[in-house]
């Protein structure tokens, strides 16, 4: 026997027949810190996980679906030259969105010329004037319609908490974490813009005055 004949080689720790292990996801933090050192790759998969959530939040709040497309994509332009300020103590979901919403109030500020609203209001009051939507009458797209003509007339911060709390359907905290302001200051918020958004319904024809309570 010739020295070292002896010695069996290492075993593979897979084996020759153990199947291959599946690669491993890398984590959304892991995707950050890759991000962070300029891996693109790694934020288009950030971008991949993320882009419909951020399409939904972005939609809910314009109400416009080709709008949106273009908000979203400002918005990872955004958030891409941002992430190195990204520290982690919020979810990057929660981060996203309210890069989302300085984006979206962006627009908003660049299109302050009341024409759209105006063309909105026309389109209200080509509505049935005696219709009302509590009786069921009016479609669900007209519903529609009228809030988003409705919402334009609010300014921004009562916009963005109505619509994260009455149609995103966002939680109180995680409505007030995405606009960096407390539970109560929200909670006015989202009141007083519930009531001129209803006003201004009323106003319109849409909504049927407010029955007096009875004495």
């Amino acid at each position: 026997m010739t020295p070292g004949s002896h010695l069996r080689p290492v075993p593979s720790l897979a084996g020759p027949t153990s199947p291959a292990a599946p690669p491993q996801r890398a984590s959304t933090e892991q995707l950050v810190e890759r991000a962070k050192a300029g891996e693109m790759s790694a934020w288009s998969r950030l971008y991949q996980d993320h882009y419909e959530r951020v399409y939904r939040h972005v939609r809910a709040l314009t109400g416009d679906a080709g709008l949106s497309e273009e908000l979203v994509q400002e918005t990872f332009v955004q958030a891409l030259l941002k992430i190195g300020g990204f520290d982690g103590r919020s979810q990057l979901s929660t981060w996203l969105h309210g890069v989302a919403i300085n984006v979206v109030r962006n627009h908003w500020r660049s299109q302050r010329s009341t024409a759209k609203a105006h063309a909105r209001l026309e389109v209200m009051k080509s509505l049935d004037a005696g219709v009302q939507p509590l009786d069921g009458a009016l479609h669900q797209r007209q519903r529609v319609r009228a809030l988003y003509a409705a919402l334009e007339t609010l300014p921004d911060h009562l916009r963005v908490a109505f619509v994260l709390r009455d149609l995103e359907g966002l939680s109180p905290e995680e409505a007030a974490e995405q606009l960096g302001i407390s539970g109560g200051n929200l909670a006015v918020r989202a009141s007083r813009a519930r009531q001129r958004i209803r006003k201004q319904l009323v106003e319109w024809g849409v909504l049927p005055p407010q029955a007096e309570e009875p004495s």
